[in-house]
């Protein structure tokens, strides 16, 4: 559906901007993909934490997008990140997915892993999800 294009936007907009690739959506869940570049490395030579927090914030989008059948402005009103191990000269995957959904707010877990497999990153978002469009 409409998630697939979350990144592939004509506007460079943030997610665009670092090279996130949707790889999976579905009900309540996605998948993405970061390729590794120098440029996230910090001085230590391991990618910066907040490379990856933005991995984590842009991956529950399309996951918390997926309950709707209209559009809705989706704010991240709160993020719990634990950082688990470095990464060093790897992409990054992360994957996403709903917990409880209210009204108007909605619960998540993501992972960040290397390409490899280690376990970088877990976090618990919480996303607003207004029923109505603000102008």
């Amino acid at each position: 559906g409409r998630w697939w294009g979350v990144g592939s936007w004509d506007v460079v907009w943030f997610p665009k901007f670092l090279g996130c690739e949707l790889e999976e959506v579905r009900q309540d869940y996605a998948r993405m993909r970061l390729a590794y570049r120098p440029e996230f490395r910090q001085p230590a030579g391991v990618v910066h934490g907040g490379v990856v927090a933005s991995l984590i914030d842009t991956v529950v989008v399309p996951a918390v997008g997926s309950g709707y059948d209209e559009p809705r402005q989706l704010f991240t009103i709160d993020l719990q990140l634990r950082f688990l191990a470095a990464v060093v000269d790897e992409d990054l995957v992360a994957e996403g997915w709903i917990t409880q959904r209210g009204r108007q707010v909605v619960f998540c877990d993501a992972e960040v892993r290397s390409g490899s497999g280690t376990g970088a990153a877990t976090a618990t978002p919480t996303y607003q999800a207004p029923s109505q469009l603000s102008g």
